[in-house]
């Protein structure tokens, strides 16, 4: 399980991939509170980490990147707004090349996200998707 550091990692990485597009709008910031509380950190931190980032700590577990990149694949999803923009793909990419998932994986889940309803991929193809990757 992850310490207090890479949570607090983890949720200021989530921010600042909603922050990507300028401001964090109602739906992503009550999904970021929600992960927020399934992680332990308070609404006080959550509330710091907004306008405070904290340094990226890179995960060492590769089934922990893999929650990680889902949450981000969520959030990306929630914001209808952005429907048809290339650029949340490509930001979710580079978020999951930084955390060192296989390109291919990345790709494939992607290209996947398009045939799901709200484009939002289940945990299990997901999963099964880095496993692949990964073996």
């Amino acid at each position: 399980m992850v310490n207090r550091v890479e949570k607090l990692s983890l949720l200021s990485e989530m921010i600042a991939f909603a922050k990507y597009d300028k401001d964090i709008k109602d739906i992503e910031y009550n999904f970021l509170l929600g992960v927020a509380k399934q992680l332990d950190i308070t609404r006080e931190d959550f509330e710091y980490l907004i306008d405070h980032p904290v340094t990226y700590t890179h995960l060492k577990s590769h089934s922990e990147r893999i929650v990680q990149f889902h949450r981000l694949v969520l959030l990306m999803n929630i914001d209808q707004e952005n429907e048809g923009n290339p650029s949340g793909a490509i930001k979710l990419y580079n978020f999951g090349l930084r955390m060192g998932l296989s390109h291919e994986s990345i790709t494939k889940v992607l290209y996947l996200m398009e045939s799901f309803p709200n484009k939002i991929v289940p945990p299990d193809v997901l999963i099964d998707i880095f496993k692949t990757q990964y073996n």
